[in-house]
């Protein structure tokens, strides 16, 4: 369980961690904004790892990674950051992409830079896949509406009372995590709040990336997800020509969380079926 470095194309230091065979099919896991390559739990992480190659990523800003002035509108650039990984470990051509919440927008920015020839298939979680006004795929929820723009202040006060606003929305009304939900609370705090603003000041549009996509997808998003809304993910599971949705009943934000055991037997079937 060492951590790794890779570099993105401006020098940015990538952290990541890799978990499970070293001839397991490998998973590149993605996580959302304001978090870390932590947020997918110990038992999901461990339930993958027994089976696949896990390879669970710090994106840029984020946790162990660094954190460059600029750079965080740049689409080129956060899939430079994928491609480096995926060079790093030597990966050409059965990667599953899985992202959660921004994680969908930075596979969604590496699909349309660098094409699917590293790609076998992608999992998005709740996720957007493009960003900026009237965007369909794009689309949040009302906790993410509310705890704007408190939620990118530098005000300790303010940034603590707007994150703190998504109250559950991260982990659903699930019993006994109350431990994962802080500590998915602490990562956002953890994150520079000039990194938090910058990812949202961008705006970019890939519907005609997965409109055109040439691999197949699971979409993943429960109906009562308040960060980011679930017709974004319908959105992406319409456009994909060879899309699977699972759209989870009564589910928030973080089906991970809320639902391990059948994201991780979701997750692995549809890897499994890729061939």
């Amino acid at each position: 369980m060492a951590l790794r470095e890779a570099f993105g194309i401006d020098g940015t230091s990538l952290v990541y961690r890799v978990t499970g065979p070293e001839g397991g099919q490998p998973l590149v896991l993605l996580h959302g904004w304001a978090q870390s390559m932590n947020c997918w739990g110990a038992g999901v992480l461990d339930a993958l790892a027994a089976r696949y190659r896990v390879i669970a990523v710090d994106l840029r800003g984020h946790g162990y990674s660094g954190a460059p002035e600029s750079g965080y509108d740049d689409s080129k650039i956060w899939a430079g950051d994928v491609a480096a990984i995926l060079a790093a470990e030597g990966v050409e051509h059965d990667a599953v992409l899985v992202g959660w919440s921004y994680g969908g927008l930075v596979i969604a920015d590496y699909l349309a830079e660098c094409g699917t020839d590293a790609v076998a298939g992608i999992v998005l979680v709740g996720a957007i896949t493009s960003i900026g006004r009237g965007q369909k795929g794009g689309r949040v929820g009302s906790s993410m509406r509310e705890a704007m723009p408190g939620a990118l202040s530098e005000n300790p006060r303010e940034a603590i009372k707007a994150l703190g606003s998504f109250g559950n929305a991260l982990t659903g009304e699930t019993e006994g995590v109350g431990a994962q939900s802080q500590a998915l609370f602490g990562a956002s705090l953890s994150t520079p709040p000039r990194v938090r603003a910058a990812l949202f000041g961008r705006e970019v549009a890939h519907d005609d990336v997965l409109a055109a996509l040439d691999v197949p997808a699971l979409v993943i998003h429960g109906t009562v997800d308040r960060v980011v809304d679930v017709s974004a993910g319908r959105h992406a599971a319409e456009l994909i020509p060879n899309a699977t949705a699972s759209i989870w009943d009564g589910v928030d934000h973080g089906p991970f969380v809320e639902d391990p055991e059948r994201f991780v037997a979701e997750v692995s079937a549809f890897v499994d079926g890729l061939g």
